[in-house]
């Protein structure tokens, strides 16, 4: 075992990390085109790794994931921010917490959210008209916001929630950008940047406490879950004659019942639903209308599949299986634009990838915009290209070449709503609009918790 991987010099002190700061995502690719499977930098004064090799990345997440944890590195702010929600924690709090939640994400109940999906899609295309220039962004984050609080609250935010939750998302977002300085200065110290951060924090838990108490006493009545009125075959338990809803909601109220839910414990899970539960859909969704924009062969393409399968009638969640091409576009725009670009993990014991050796508590960074563009695993690489997830194309690559929801056990929870969001947005807008991006020169990113565009995202609507 060799004992040190190759990888870019740094500065005392700072490391490589002004560089990663600057623009993560050159920063990435370049390290892998570099050096391969594994590369050892310094983020500040934490030694990282970063693998290259899907066989290795497969090997953290799935093969030997009990090796590994969510790393405690990270500064304080997070930890405020999500606490010991599904995303953070770790050992026996993650895997009771993620069994208590597995019903909320069963099969049948995410079927059944389709209506919720077309019903808030709907919404949001009343507002549009032809010609108009929207901030897709924007509206998707909005949409996907209020589908998320239905579908897994039971609940339904007010237009005034929903401005407030989207105005404290930006301070929320600049505090995990990049900042090689951040790590010597304190969450608690009273900077600018940090007092815009806790008082959204605190503004977003107040819309929580909103929608529990508004939610009280109705924890256990079928009708407050959004499946109860699905179609029979497409329905959740709770819509099947089980007694109890079960939106993830209700769930928790039920088990903070029984003492097996602390209030903070109910806090850091519905935080973590709502921040995460949406902007990952958003992002995918804002990066696919770019990409059709881009790529008005694939555009066409799909307006023919959609036409082909769907008539004049919005798509359902019976449809999608029959939208490959859609599924494609999707699958694509998350390979060139994951909205997760990297994963850490910490390694609990020394290990060995790729023929070195990563000691105990150094970080492992997993990058899925460095793999996913990597010319090693993809030909043309930086091509917008559906049909590469044809499925003789995609049994060429390597597993693990492709992980915009992680892997293993601690795979996204919410994959298949997120899924199934995305398609019937997308499926549904298309139908009736074209959207062309009147921005620029090439898309600019920045670097946070996921990957955002640095500017608004607006296109102009063509009414189809």
């Amino acid at each position: 075992m060799r004992a040190t991987p190759p990888g870019p010099a740094g500065v005392p002190v700072f490391g490589n990390s002004r560089q990663y700061a600057r623009d993560p995502f050159t920063f990435l690719a370049s390290v892998e085109a570099a050096y391969g499977d594994v590369a050892q930098f310094d983020l500040g004064p934490l030694e990282t790794y970063l693998l290259g090799n899907p066989r290795d990345i497969e090997r953290v997440l799935v093969t030997d994931a009990a090796k590994y944890s969510k790393p405690d590195f990270q500064d304080d702010a997070i930890g405020t921010l999500l606490g010991d929600g599904l995303l953070l924690s770790e050992g026996e709090t993650w895997r009771r917490q993620r069994q208590l939640a597995q019903p909320a994400f069963a099969p049948d109940r995410i079927a059944a959210m389709g209506d919720v999906i077309a019903r808030h899609t709907e919404g949001m295309l009343a507002d549009w008209e032809d010609g108009d220039v929207r901030d897709v962004h924007l509206d998707m984050a909005r949409v996907t916001v209020r589908i998320i609080v239905e579908a897994m609250f039971g609940s339904r935010l007010t237009d005034e929630q929903t401005r407030r939750v989207q105005e404290n998302l930006e301070p929320l977002g600049r505090r995990f950008e990049p900042n090689p300085a951040r790590f010597l200065v304190p969450d608690w110290v009273p900077t600018r940047e940090n007092r815009a951060y806790h008082d959204s924090v605190e503004i977003l838990e107040g819309i929580i406490d909103d929608v529990v108490a508004e939610r009280l006493g109705t924890e256990r009545d079928p009708a407050a879950d959004p499946a109860h009125d699905a179609p029979v075959g497409m329905a959740a338990d709770s819509a099947a004659g089980n007694d109890e809803p079960m939106d993830l909601l209700s769930i928790l109220l039920r088990a903070r019942e029984r003492g097996e839910q602390t209030q903070k414990q109910l806090r850091d899970e519905l935080m973590t639903m709502l921040l995460a539960g949406h902007d990952t859909t958003a992002l995918t969704l804002t990066y696919a209308w770019y990409l059709l924009s881009e790529h008005p062969t694939a555009e066409d393409r799909l307006h023919e599949e959609l036409a082909e399968v769907c008539g004049d009638d919005p798509p359902t969640a019976a449809d999608v299986r029959d939208l490959d091409y859609l599924e494609r576009v999707i699958q694509e725009s998350m390979r060139l634009y994951p909205p997760v670009y990297v994963i850490f993990r910490e390694p609990k014991i020394d290990v060995e990838l790729g023929g070195y050796r990563v000691p105990e508590g150094s970080a492992v960074m997993l990058s899925q915009w460095a793999t996913h563009r990597s010319e090693r695993w993809y030909d043309d690489p930086e091509a917008f290209d559906p049909d590469r997830w044809l499925p003789e194309r995609r049994a060429e690559r390597p597993r693990f070449a492709y992980f915009p929801f992680g892997g293993g056990p601690r795979h996204c929870i919410g994959k298949h709503l997120s899924m199934l969001e995305a398609k019937l947005i997308l499926g549904t807008v298309a139908q009736r609009y074209e959207l062309d991006y009147v921005g620029d020169g090439p898309l600019e990113l920045r670097g946070s918790l996921t990957m955002h565009p640095a500017d608004p995202m607006e296109m102009r609507l063509r009414a189809r």
